[in-house]
C-alpha cells in the first residue's frame, strides 16, 4: 500500500477527476421555497425506518450552504462534481406546474460551480421519487415513467447547454429491490414480484427521457453526454463446486446482467428470467426497443463484491483487506474483475467511475481526521481501476463518494462517507486527511501529465 501512496498509477491528460452527492442526503430545506415531499420524506416518518430515527429535514443544509461546498470542491483542485436534482422541488408533485424556485436553486448551483470552473455533472433521480407520484401507484405504474420522460426534457431545456452529462437513474437495482423486494429503503415495500416488475419500469423510464432528451438537445443545439448509473458488483464462487458456480452465475445474472442486458443487447438474461419465474416482469411490445437507447457514457458504482457460498451457513470470504464501517468487504481487485467482464460482454460506451469509497469512524481529534483507512481504500481501488484500462476498458473519469458526511438513507447520520467531515450540529465542515491526499494526488496527476505533454514538445522541436 505504501507504493500506492508514493508512486502512484498514470492517468491520461484528459481524465476526470471529481467527488459526487445526492441531493437528498446533503440539501435539507425539506419544505423551503415549494418543494414538495418525497418518498423519503414520507419514509422517514416510519417508526423504525432509519437506525438513528433521523431524517433529511436538514441534512447538511446544503440548501444554504452551497457556495462553502462548491468552494471546497475548488480547493480540492476538482473540476467535475456529480450531483442529483430533487424532483419534487421543481416539480412538487411530480406532474403539474414547475416550481420556478425549485429550479432557481439548481441555477445558482450552477452559477457557483461555472465561476469556479467545475464541470457539472447531473443525475435526474437519486431514489427521491415525488411523494405525488408514488400516491398513484409509484413506478409500479407505467405512467411514472411518463412524468419521468417529461421532467428530463424539461430540466434539460433549462439546463442542457450547462451540463457536461446528464444520467437519467442512480442505481435502479436499489430502487427497485431496496425499495420494493425487502423495504429496506423508501417506499418500504416488501413483495419480490413489485420489485422485479419496478425494475423494468425504472428501465422504461430510462429509456423514454433518453429519447426526450435527445429531441431537446437536438432542438437547441446543446450536447451534454447522456447515460445511466449502475451499481454493480463481480460475483465469485467461494468454492469451485457446481453449487457456489451455479449460485454466482444467478447473482450476477438477477444484478449486473438483469440491467445490462436490456440497455445493450434489447432483452432480459434467460438466467434470470427463469429464476424469478411468476415474477418476470410485464414487458409491452416496443419496451426493448425504447429501453436500448445509445449511451454517451455508462456510470459505475463500485464499493464490494458478492460473494456467493451455497454451504449452511455460508463460508465467509478471506478477511484480505478487512471491512468498512457498513460491514462491507474491501475487495478492490473486484472493480478490474468487473470492468474487463463488462468490456468482454458488452460494446461499452466511456465509462465513469460514479462513486466509489467507503464509511469509517472518523472520529474528530484535536480539530482533524486522519482517516488514514479511506486513503488506502482510494488508492487501492484507483490501482485496480488503472489495471483495468490498461486491460483496454475505456475509463473516463473518477468520481469519489462523497465529497461530505451526509445521511446516509436508512442507517441515518450514524455512517460518514465523506472526505469533509460535518458536524451536523454547527454545520461546520472540516476537511478530512482524505480530502488533503485526494487533492494532492489529483494535482500530482495533471503535474505528470503537463510535464509529459511538455517532455513530448521539447522532442517535437
Amino acid at each position: 500500500m505504501t507504493d500506492l501512496l508514493t508512486n502512484p498509477p498514470r492517468f491520461a491528460a484528459d481524465f476526470t477527476w471529481g467527488v459526487a452527492t445526492s441531493a437528498f442526503q446533503i440539501e435539507g430545506a425539506a419544505s423551503a421555497d415549494g418543494k414538495g415531499p418525497s418518498i423519503w420524506d414520507t419514509f422517514c416518518r416510519q417508526s423504525g425506518a432509519i437506525t438513528d430515527d433521523s431524517n433529511g429535514d436538514i441534512a447538511c443544509d446544503h440548501y444554504h450552504r452551497f457556495e462553502e461546498d462548491v468552494d471546497l470542491i475548488a480547493a480540492m483542485g476538482l473540476r467535475a462534481y456529480r450531483f442529483s436534482m430533487a424532483w419534487s422541488r421543481v416539480q412538487p408533485s411530480g406532474s403539474g406546474p414547475w416550481n420556478e424556485a425549485g429550479f432557481d436553486f439548481y441555477a445558482r448551483l450552477l452559477d457557483a460551480l461555472a465561476a469556479r470552473g467545475i464541470e457539472a455533472h447531473l443525475t435526474l433521480y437519486h431514489w427521491d421519487l415525488p411523494q405525488g407520484l408514488q400516491d398513484q401507484g409509484g413506478w409500479l405504474e407505467r405512467t411514472t415513467a411518463c412524468h419521468f420522460a417529461d421532467y428530463a426534457a424539461e430540466v434539460t431545456r433549462r439546463f442542457g447547454h450547462r451540463l457536461a452529462s446528464i444520467a437519467t437513474h442512480n442505481e435502479p437495482w436499489c430502487s427497485a429491490n431496496l425499495g420494493y423486494g425487502n423495504a429496506q429503503f423508501a417506499p418500504g415495500v416488501a413483495d419480490a414480484g413489485a420489485a422485479i416488475q419496478v425494475s423494468h419500469h425504472l428501465l422504461l423510464s430510462h429509456g423514454l427521457a433518453m429519447t426526450a432528451m435527445r429531441a431537446v438537445c437536438k432542438q437547441l443545439g446543446c450536447s451534454p453526454k447522456l447515460g445511466i448509473v449502475l451499481n454493480q458488483w463481480c460475483a465469485d464462487p467461494a468454492t469451485d463446486s457446481a453449487a457456489d458456480i451455479a449460485l454466482a452465475a444467478l447473482e450476477y445474472a438477477r444484478s449486473v446482467e438483469w440491467f445490462m442486458d436490456p440497455l445493450f443487447k434489447g432483452h432480459y438474461p434467460a438466467l434470470a428470467l427463469q429464476a424469478h419465474g411468476e415474477h418476470a416482469p410485464q414487458v409491452a411490445d416496443g419496451d426493448f426497443a425504447i429501453i436500448c437507447q445509445p449511451l454517451d457514457f455508462l456510470g459505475v458504482n463500485y464499493y464490494f463484491r458478492a460473494w456467493c457460498s451455497a454451504a449452511i451457513p455460508p463460508l465467509p470470504p478471506p478477511a484480505l483487506l478487512g471491512r468498512t464501517a457498513m460491514g462491507w468487504e474491501i475487495y478492490p481487485q473486484g472493480l478490474t474483475e468487473l470492468l474487463l467482464k463488462l468490456h468482454q460482454q458488452y460494446a461499452l460506451p466511456p465509462v465513469y467511475i460514479t462513486e466509489n469509497g467507503m464509511a469509517s469512524a472518523d472520529l474528530l481529534r484535536h480539530g482533524a481526521i486522519d482517516d488514514v483507512e479511506r486513503i488506502e481504500f482510494v488508492a487501492s481501488h484507483l490501482a485496480a481501476l488503472k489495471a483495468a484500462i490498461d486491460g483496454g476498458v475505456n475509463v473516463a473519469g473518477y468520481f469519489l463518494w462523497s465529497l461530505l458526511d451526509n445521511f446516509e438513507w436508512n442507517s441515518g447520520y450514524a455512517k460518514r462517507f465523506g472526505i469533509v467531515h460535518v458536524d451536523y450540529a454547527s454545520q461546520r465542515r472540516t476537511p478530512k486527511a482524505s480530502a488533503r491526499w485526494y487533492r494532492d494526488f489529483v494535482a500530482q496527476q495533471r503535474a505528470a501529465t503537463n510535464g509529459e505533454d511538455n517532455h513530448e514538445n521539447d522532442e517535437n522541436h
